[in-house]
């Protein structure tokens, strides 16, 4: 169990969309990564969601680090970083170049279990 209880005068944490899936059975519970921000922050809160979403949008469309230039640009956050998510895959690749770096080297549907791509459904 993890106590993620503070001050109130800190507030409190929001997490992203989950990026990586543990392989347990549904019984056992199935643990879940994130990316964690301060509550308070809800426009870098949004970016880093955007971030994470960025990788599986790149995924799914085909979009790795070396095409990175076919990421849109976006202007959700504002004009000035509508460029931020093509650095982003710029950076680290789509959602398969980072798993096979930081996760495993299996590619496979079979082998990824909850991680594969959800190829042509709603992103969330």
């Amino acid at each position: 169990d993890f106590d993620f209880e503070t001050s109130p005068s800190l507030g409190g944490l929001y997490f992203s969309t989950p990026y990586f899936y543990g392989n347990e059975s549904a019984s056992n519970g199935v643990s879940f990564y994130s990316m964690v921000t301060r509550e308070d922050d809800v426009l870098f809160a949004s970016f880093v969601n955007c971030v994470v979403m960025a990788t599986i949008y790149a995924q799914e469309f085909d979009i790795q680090k070396h095409k990175s230039r076919e990421m849109p640009l976006i202007s959700i956050l504002g004009s000035e970083i509508s460029w931020a998510l093509r650095n982003a895959i710029s950076y680290s690749g789509s959602y398969d170049e980072m798993y096979v770096k930081h996760f495993d080297n299996e590619t496979t549907e079979a082998g990824r279990g909850r991680n594969t791509l959800n190829e042509g459904r709603p992103l969330m």
